[in-house]
């Protein structure tokens, strides 16, 4: 239920707000594996979970330069 009302707040959003929130977890997602690799977290999980959230909102981005 949680990914279907995520989805449904990316769709809703703008192509340059896409891109500002895709840089956000670039970035976070650079935090979270240099932490894992420093042996500083245990959130194996929560990289997986950041990682599909930035696909979905990749696939979103896709969808509306295509509707262009």
């Amino acid at each position: 239920m949680k990914s279907t009302q995520q989805v449904k707040k990316l769709r809703d959003m703008t192509p340059d707000e896409l891109k500002t929130q895709s840089a956000e977890m670039r970035e976070q997602m650079f935090r979270m594996r240099f932490q894992w690799v420093m042996g500083q977290t245990e959130s194996l999980v929560k990289i997986r979970a950041l990682r599909k959230d930035r696909a979905r909102l990749e696939t979103i981005l896709r969808e509306k330069a295509k509707e262009r």
